[in-house]
């Protein structure tokens, strides 16, 4: 599996990584957002949201797990992270088939559940306001995104 690597230095450029990389995404877009607490995950999915031409104020799903917002192309934000076993009954390939681009932090507590093709994102704190984001595409689609977007 190819990685790509994006290095950012602040919040805002995390934030301008995203709104590229959402520029770039078609329907159906599965992403997945993996790192500790505070990694910026959230500022990531801000940032792409505002990609999406979304106005709404985009914050953490955690207590709710999926919120819907309206842009360009719906935004699906996910948080995985307090789920029991009952997440059968969710309906998570209605979001990864549907019309919009779905955004899964802590997506290896579902991966039984996840498409085949997707994009992992994850994201590495590298000292107070710098960031590592690994990218490992998951099928074609996600491989020639890459490409284009670390080019």
């Amino acid at each position: 599996m190819n990685q790509f690597e994006i290095m950012t230095n602040s919040p805002e450029e995390t934030g301008q990584f995203a709104e590229e990389l959402a520029g770039l995404l078609k329907p159906g877009a599965v992403l997945t957002l993996e790192g500790d607490l505070g990694a910026g995950k959230t500022t990531f999915t801000k940032g792409l949201a505002k990609g999406l031409g979304v106005t709404k104020t985009v914050n953490s799903p955690t207590f709710t797990i999926i919120k819907e917002y309206r842009g360009r192309l719906p935004l699906y934000h996910m948080d995985v992270y307090r789920l029991d076993d009952s997440f059968e009954d969710l309906g998570f390939d209605e979001y990864f088939e549907g019309e919009g681009v779905t955004v899964i932090e802590w997506a290896h507590l579902i991966k039984d559940q996840l498409p085949k093709e997707l994009l992992s994102l994850s994201i590495y704190r590298e000292g107070d306001s710098k960031r590592r984001i690994v990218l490992k595409p998951q099928g074609n689609r996600y491989s020639e995104l890459c490409k284009e977007i670390v080019s």
